[in-house]
């Protein structure tokens, strides 16, 4: 297991992020979909939490297998997905990631927003208290992206928004930028596998960071689609545009709701609650490629030899083949 703690600033207020998110999450999922690829929207319901009170749950499945490196595409079924399960109860929420091919894999996220400039270092202390962790600050205008990634229109240091004003982020923008706000993220990592663990979970964590950023970017660059949206606008944005995204990677539309309270079964409502998400990235690391030029071994001979029913023959088995910026450390 690899915890760390993400704290992602943006230029906007608690508030005003509930919105954000929202339609960020819907716009980024349609985007990044296409026929057979994408983000499915299974359930979208509304619930009430003896806990937490009321909140929102969603499920969706991430289909990769067409975005997944050969050696991943040759053990993996034709019909590969990430599961995703999320609790709202903004301002708290918690996402997770499994897969059912990969019981031993699994990402924990609780998140927290809070209006300051990534500040409070006790924020997780119920949750995480005496647990070890790093702490890692993203800056959305001057951390670096992957390139493909990339877009002018949605670079905080070129984008201005017409609606607040606000935008044209320069290295320090947080130190007295107002408003403020800060997403807090604790990340559980877990690939419970002897020999990978380590490495897998340092690489997935870095593919979190990386959608981390993209994710938050988008959400300022986007600012002027949404920031005159109410709850209820936002809620039916966010039902279109999900049974849109679900038509395009050819599956149909999910009930989805947006009003009213609805109680779900006790093995619901007793999860995690969750952050929404954006798809998840596929790259795969290069300490788990194939090499091309390895030789494959034999183990036996290549026919299948059936017997005779009138005579006593042997039978001859086929043969198998095998085939940013640095972390701090907590503070005490």
């Amino acid at each position: 297991m690899l915890l760390k703690e993400y704290r992602i600033c943006m230029p906007l207020t608690v508030d005003e992020y509930k919105i954000g998110q929202l339609y960020m999450i819907s716009k980024h999922s349609h985007e990044q979909s296409d026929r057979g690829e994408g983000v499915e929207v299974v359930q979208n319901e509304p619930f009430e939490d003896p806990h937490h009170g009321n909140g929102q749950f969603t499920e969706k499945r991430v289909y990769l297998n067409s975005k997944l490196p050969s050696w991943a595409r040759a053990v993996v079924p034709k019909i590969f997905y990430v599961t995703e399960k999320a609790w709202n109860y903004y301002p708290y929420t918690i996402t997770e990631y499994t897969c059912s091919f990969l019981p031993k894999f699994s990402i924990h996220i609780e998140t927290k927003y809070e209006d300051n400039k990534g500040s409070n270092d006790r924020i997780f202390d119920n949750e995480a208290k005496d647990l070890e962790r790093e702490v890692c600050f993203i800056d959305i205008a001057c951390d670096e992206i992957p390139e493909r990634y990339y877009k002018e229109s949605e670079d905080p240091k070129h984008f201005k928004s017409e609606k607040t004003g606000r935008g044209q982020l320069r290295e320090g923008w947080r130190d007295s930028h107002q408003p403020i706000m800060c997403s807090y993220k604790l990340v559980t990592v877990k690939f419970e596998v002897w020999g990978l663990q380590t490495r897998v979970e340092q690489f997935v964590h870095k593919v979190v960071r990386d959608i981390l950023l993209i994710g938050h970017r988008q959400a300022f660059a986007w600012v002027d689609e949404w920031y005159d949206m109410t709850m209820d606008e936002v809620r039916e944005f966010e039902r279109a545009t999900q049974e849109a995204t679900n038509k395009k990677i050819g599956v149909f539309p999910p009930a989805i709701s947006i009003s009213g309270i609805s109680l779900l079964p006790s093995s619901v409502r007793s999860a995690p609650s969750s952050a929404p998400s954006t798809p998840l990235s596929t790259d795969a690391p290069e300490f788990l490629s194939v090499p091309k030029d390895r030789p494959r071994k034999k183990s036996a001979p290549e026919t299948l030899t059936l017997p005779d029913p009138e005579k006593k023959t042997t039978l001859n088995l086929p043969g198998m083949h095998s085939s940013d910026k640095p972390c701090r450390p907590k503070s005490e």
